[in-house]
């Protein structure tokens, strides 16, 4: 067993020490802005030193901060909401039915939007009697992001989940 172990610690030595290797060779060090990691992520690629899934997901990490908020939204016809007075069981049927676990909460339409549901701030009253269940117990404040701001402007001090402002319908 102890040789299995030593084994693998010798592959991911030579592993790091290949790769530290590979850095120092190609950018005297490590990369010193985002073009050189991703020039350095796509030669892995190429030279197979990484599969092609692993290459466009650490492609996908890098874009992902640049997009901007109206890149992720959906249409407001497609949000999924709760209303502020809907019960426990009700608010249930629509996360299990939905699979999602953030939820707008309105009160008249959604252009009311009330605050944030997240469904796991209900466990408690699954547990407890859900007569003790109140929309207001549960109820996050809802943040409100400009669509043309990215994802890392906004990720940087803005809690999520946060609602961008303008329409996509």
């Amino acid at each position: 067993m102890s040789d299995d172990n030593s084994h693998s610690s010798d592959t991911v030595n030579s592993k790091k020490g290949f790769f530290s290797l590979l850095l120092s060779q190609l950018f005297h060090g490590e990369p010193k802005n985002r073009d050189e990691l991703l020039a350095l992520i796509r030669d892995s690629g190429q030279n197979e030193l990484i599969d092609e899934d692993t290459r466009d997901m650490l492609e996908g990490v890098m874009d992902i901060a640049d997009q901007r908020v109206r890149d992720i939204m959906i249409p407001r016809s497609q949000m999924i909401t709760l209303k502020r007075n809907q019960t426990l069981d009700e608010c249930l049927d629509v996360i299990i039915e939905s699979a999602h676990s953030r939820f707008p909460v309105i009160s008249e339409d959604k252009d009311h939007i009330e605050g944030i549901l997240m469904a796991k701030d209900l466990l408690p009253f699954m547990r407890s009697d859900a007569e003790a269940f109140s929309m207001d117990k549960v109820l996050r404040p809802a943040v409100v992001v400009p669509e043309s701001k990215t994802r890392r402007s906004y990720a940087q001090g803005v809690p999520l989940p946060a609602l961008p402002y303008g329409d996509r319908d």
